[in-house]
């Protein structure tokens, strides 16, 4: 039975419970899904004594607290905008730490400032911990900032047997930083310094003692490198450096007993795989694989893995040892939700209670409260509760070949009744580009689309995560060239097989999916009818220059991922290829894109101006990567559905 936390908060984040309509572009069309408000995560305490939920709203992520089965919050803890609760954890039965990250934009990826703040079940102690902003009365801390100036916290083991302290990656905010590894009191901030790191950027995995036994990073040269050392007082050994295996190990975990060690090793060909490490002789044995996709891991508690979920057409779930209780009890939650894949967000330290979240590609997810003795789930609340998933689009996966042979894999969002013929289509290329990938599940722009009569395609072109290593390198120094080939063969593709009418096709994309649309309308003229571009890159070495300032592993980046061929990247940015446009095209940005600056927008439209190509824009100077007040994504979206229908809408057929 759905608890009164749902109304809750549909009152108190003024939720929009609004029809989808068809016909022309309304706002009760838009509106279900511009709303950023909703939970974005529920944890449950160690005796399940309350619940902890993550709130977005107002353009920032808030953290809320109630006693279980109560509807009125017993804490709120709220920051500023584009201030956001990355994520939170229960250190013991009554306090709840945060960590903090920005974005500057609806379209970004929040990135963590490396603070941490407290806060008691009942509202009291709201402190920050530790952070770049601990320096004196103003944030309510007795932490002073540190000897050796500003640094950023990361938890790497709340130490779920010790109410008092957790580890921390304490990490100085300067160029090529090396990490630390601190012992924090959760109650007043207090440090002590417990290992140091001999790579830079590194990340700390412990095993179930609370002991720091691997660590991964990189220097300005940005290769991967993995130590490991038997206990606190042994040195680090080295066991991979990229630069030599060509390959990337990541640590995951331990299992029971901290003798077999868990890593993720990518392939000189293929998918990732998870192998088990024996640190006392090691040996390795492989434990979780895919033909298709990489393994993503999953954890019986902080850093234990039992298996993983493999993202390919549809979630595929998988066990180390499919014998175990804990992957039958798995298994028989999955099929409890079939169509809909279910995961623990979080549990008791008694195990008994589990909240968990259920998704698919038509519901955003709601958080369900199950009993695994019980063996019963109750709906806690929904994430979204303005979409009404019986009427939203389900994803089919499809995979093609790109003209030189490489696999690729994607998804096709049919509108509810339309047929799968001859439909208008929208090209959804998505952002990143690199490491990013379209994965079966909610997407409010494939949905809002759907919804408006258009088929929606996205494919994962060679530079995207989830197909291994060697997939996504092969889109290095390849804007414009290969990834964008990728996009088109696709595009080609879906119009082969019908799908779409080819005099109906349109592109649209975000940051780097911006890049592609408009330089897709480059490229292929004849192909798209036109093309939107929304918070996107188009001048290449501008762009090249910016990341070249900013630090030395941000110039490695560049250098090896955008390239240094000043010919070939002016011959790759749109902005110096419209006369190349024949189709018309929208662009919309934000003054205060650090992500995607504005400029490269301006200086897109002024050039398709100067060639006489039609162009419309929409700025907002107080926005960034991504409109965040509602006004302003209903103003985009609606002048983005009434460009489409204009150019290739479902009434012109």
């Amino acid at each position: 039975m759905r608890m009164p936390v749902a109304a809750l908060l549909a009152a108190c984040l003024c939720a929009l419970l609004l029809p989808i309509t068809g016909g022309a572009v309304t706002r009760d069309k838009v509106d279900p899904f511009i709303e950023e408000s909703g939970v974005r995560d529920v944890k449950i305490s160690p005796t399940g004594a309350y619940l902890a939920m993550s709130v977005r709203m107002d353009g920032q992520t808030g953290l809320m607290v109630l006693e279980r089965g109560q509807s009125a919050p017993r804490a709120f803890m709220r920051f500023t905008r584009d201030t956001h609760v990355h994520d939170f954890w229960w250190v013991n039965d009554e306090r709840v730490i945060m960590s903090l990250a920005e974005t500057f934009g609806t379209r970004d990826d929040p990135i963590p400032t490396g603070e941490l703040y407290g806060m008691n079940a009942d509202g009291g102690r709201k402190e920050l911990l530790v952070g770049y902003r601990a320096s004196g009365p103003q944030t309510g801390t007795r932490v002073g900032v540190d000897r050796e100036g500003q640094v950023a916290a990361f938890l790497v083991d709340p130490l779920p047997e010790d109410d008092d302290h957790v580890l921390l990656s304490i990490r100085p905010l300067s160029r090529d930083p090396y990490s630390r590894v601190e012992r924090m009191n959760v109650n007043d901030g207090r440090r002590v310094r417990v290992a140091s790191a001999p790579v830079a950027q590194a990340d700390f995995v412990t095993d179930h003692q609370g002991r720091v036994r691997f660590t991964v990073g990189s220097l300005s040269d940005n290769y991967s490198q993995l130590f490991h050392r038997k206990d606190d007082a042994s040195p680090w050994e080295q066991l991979n450096h990229e630069r030599v295996s060509g390959r990337v190990e990541r640590p995951l975990g331990f299992a029971e007993g901290d003798e077999i060690a868990y890593l993720r090793v990518s392939q000189t060909t293929g998918p990732d795989r998870i192998v088990a490490l024996d640190t006392r002789t090691g040996e390795r044995t492989q434990v979780a694989a895919d033909e298709s996709v990489d393994p993503q891991p999953i954890y019986l508690d902080w850093a234990r893995p039992i298996g993983a979920w493999y993202l390919g057409g549809k979630p595929r779930l998988a066990f180390f040892d499919e014998t175990h209780e804990e992957a039958r009890l798995q298994h028989t939650l999955q099929r409890s939700f079939p169509g809909s894949r279910a995961t623990t967000t979080s549990s008791t330290r008694d195990g008994r209670l589990r909240v968990v979240l259920v998704e698919s590609d038509v519901d955003p997810g709601s958080f369900y409260l199950f009993d695994t003795q019980a063996r019963g789930a109750s709906l806690i609340v929904a994430r979204d509760e303005q979409i009404d998933s019986q009427r939203m689009s389900p994803m089919k996966a499809i995979e093609l070949k790109a003209r030189d042979g490489v696999a690729l894999h994607g998804f096709m969002t049919l509108p509810v009744g339309a047929g799968d013929k001859g439909l208008p289509l929208v090209v959804l290329p998505h952002g990143g580009p690199f490491g990013v990938f379209d994965a079966w599940g909610f997407n409010a722009d494939a949905q809002l689309l759907a919804a408006s009569g258009y088929a929606v395609l996205q494919v994962n072109f060679r530079g995207s995560g989830n197909y291994g290593r060697a997939f996504k390198q092969a889109g290095a120094r390849q804007w414009g060239a290969a990834m964008q080939d990728d996009v088109t063969d696709a595009t080609r593709w879906a119009i082969e097989q019908g799908y779409a009418d080819p005099q109906r096709v349109c592109i649209y994309g975000a940051s780097y999916g911006a890049y592609a649309a408009l330089m897709g309308a480059v490229r292929e003229p004849d192909l798209y009818r036109c093309a939107i571009g929304y918070v996107g890159v188009f001048d290449l070495p501008m762009m090249q220059r910016d990341l070249a300032a900013r630090d030395r592993s941000s110039a490695t980046w560049a250098n090896e991922w955008i390239g240094t061929d000043g010919a070939a990247l002016e011959a790759a940015s749109p902005n110096r290829r419209a006369g190349d446009i024949k189709v018309p095209v929208f662009l919309a940005a934000g003054g205060k894109d650090f992500i995607a600056p504005i400029d490269h927008t301006k200086r897109m439209e002024a050039a398709l101006k100067r060639a006489g190509v039609p162009v419309d824009a929409l700025y907002y100077p107080n926005e960034g990567h991504g409109f965040y007040e509602t006004e302003h994504r209903r103003e985009f979206y609606t002048r983005m559905l009434d460009f489409l229908d204009r150019h290739i809408g479902p009434g012109r057929g």
